[in-house]
């Protein structure tokens, strides 16, 4: 497979503008993914606020624990099923042929969680958690399409650059996913509000569409990069060595890149070597890529887990503020009205912009800028450790010092576990499956590692709100304690850099077809 003079172009082709185009082709999905996905974290304040009067002074309209896990869970559980469904389709029939059907599927599915047109609480949870199921289905089915469309176009001198800024996409995501949020709260805040509607049972008209108007918007970037993902060719290696037709994966790269027949140098009749005819599930598959499909899924399942957690912990860092917005706002006892919602989904959206752009969109451009030159595996091990030894510090200070009132240390720390999440394994689990398998099999491995990281962040995000807190929905009271939680959360850290200490390979400097059967010499850069 090394010697056919169309990869070998393409691992030696220059950085050219399609290279660029391709990063935003490629990486608007992961904006819209990341923007979906993280928006609703802020947007639980209004519609806990909306549809939960509070059962006592303490809830404050807060959803209860079980509606909050069934709102995190849902759409990342419709993006297991999307890595798997849309990793497979991409090596059946094709990346190109599945890529602008994942991001139509988000596009309709925005929409249709904005038009959850019921007005009953029952009603409203069960349409929006069914739409935002298919989000996550077709949000699923984006990352192995990208992951490995990007790979599969790029040089290997700077594969892993291209495939990290597609990933980068989504620190953009998560800012916009902010500042879209705190402009809807503001500008819904100043609605004036009926005179009747404090008797109305019904949720108030302008509060119950702003957060319905936040999630639509959602639909807006995919929207606008659909057109250019049809009018993307198919990757030159899964037509030569999927369909096996390298006279049109010449052409293909002849229309996009800047390169002609002549220096690509590929006779018109040549024809790709056959591939081995084993199976995914076969045993000559696990002998010779199941290490490898073991230490991505793994890697993957254990940064989600971390990651996603602490997502949702930045949430929990203004519950203690919640009774402030009681005394000095809320008119009725108990209850957490509509505007002070406001401040309270601002206030988390506004913790979620600053980390972003002090912390998360930082990490992932170091590893845009370095992924190249330290490689995979040092960035992956380096981003886990220290992120263990911040989650154990927060974790040994936190009931001591920042349970009532977090100081800039604590967001420093909060901060660091971001930056080293993104310039660490965040990004590394995301690049090293699209390079490490066979053509034949590398988007459906990607969305099989995928699928392993979605799963721990379900276990994550869900396992550390009920462990951190009790069912009672008060939220500070332990239920192992967030001491305890941030604790385990640090050791799946360290687990995590000595899985990839010893089960992945580095694949910096190698050609994809050298990284299938790890031959050829790693161009590692000091």
């Amino acid at each position: 497979m090394r010697g056919l003079r169309v990869l070998s172009a393409l691992d030696t082709a220059k950085t050219q503008y399609y290279h660029f185009k391709a990063i935003i082709i490629a990486g608007m999905g992961l904006f819209t993914d990341s923007y979906d996905l993280f928006c609703i974290t802020p947007i639980m304040k209004l519609i806990g606020a909306l549809y939960y009067d509070g059962i006592d002074e303490n809830s404050l309209g807060v959803l209860p624990a079980l509606v909050t896990s069934a709102t995190i869970a849902i759409p990342l559980l419709g993006t297991v099923v999307g890595q798997l469904v849309f990793g497979w389709l991409g090596d059946r029939i094709g990346r190109r042929r599945v890529y602008g059907l994942a991001l139509m599927l988000m596009v309709f599915s925005s929409i249709g969680c904005g038009f959850s047109i019921c007005r009953t609480r029952t009603c409203v949870l069960t349409s929006l958690s069914f739409f935002r199921f298919w989000l996550g289905v077709g949000i699923g089915g984006d990352y192995p399409l990208s992951a490995t469309i990007m790979s599969e176009f790029a040089n290997k001198r700077t594969r892993g650059s291209f495939i990290a800024a597609v990933f980068s996409m989504q620190g953009f995501g998560i800012l916009t996913g902010s500042a879209i949020t705190m402009i809807v709260c503001r500008v819904f805040q100043h609605i004036p509000r009926s005179p009747s509607e404090p008797a109305d049972p019904k949720p108030p008209g302008a509060a119950d569409l702003a957060w319905r108007v936040i999630l639509m918007l959602g639909a807006v970037p995919a929207m606008l990069t659909y057109y250019w993902r049809m009018m993307m060719p198919e990757t030159a290696r899964y037509t030569a060595l999927v369909e096996k037709n390298i006279p049109q994966a010449v052409r293909d790269m002849e229309k996009v890149l800047d390169m002609t027949l002549h220096q690509i140098g590929e006779e018109s009749n040549s024809r790709a070597p056959e591939p081995p005819s084993y199976g995914l599930f076969s045993k000559q598959f696990i002998c010779e890529h199941g290490r490898d499909l073991f230490a991505t899924s793994t890697a993957w399942f254990l940064v989600d887990v971390i990651f996603y957690t602490s997502n949702l912990f930045q949430s929990l860092i203004y519950s203690a503020e919640f009774k402030t917005y009681k005394e000095d706002l809320a008119p009725t006892p108990g209850k957490l009205t509509p505007p002070n919602a406001y401040d309270a989904a601002f206030d988390v959206a506004k913790l979620q912009a600053i980390i972003a752009v002090a912390s998360t969109i930082p990490g992932y451009w170091a590893s845009v800028l370095f992924i190249d030159r330290m490689g995979r595996v040092k960035i992956q091990i380096m981003g886990f450790l220290i992120i263990s030894i911040c989650l154990f510090v927060l974790g040994r200070l936190y009931n001591d010092r920042w349970y009532k009132d977090p100081d800039p240390g604590f967001y420093s720390l909060l901060g660091l576990t971001f930056f080293f999440s993104n310039f660490g394994p965040n990004t590394t689990t995301f690049i090293v499956p699209a390079e490490l398998f066979p053509a034949r099999f590398r988007s459906t491995c990607h969305g099989i590692s995928g699928a392993f990281g979605k799963l721990g962040a379900i276990i994550g995000a869900v396992g550390f709100l009920w462990a951190s807190q009790s069912t009672d929905e008060r939220l500070r009271d332990p239920g192992i304690g967030m001491h305890s939680s941030l604790m385990i959360l640090g050791g799946v850290g360290v687990l995590g850099a000595v899985v990839t200490y010893f089960f992945t390979p580095e694949t910096t400097g190698r050609s994809l077809e050298d990284n299938e059967t790890q031959e050829g010499p790693s161009e590692v850069h000091s």
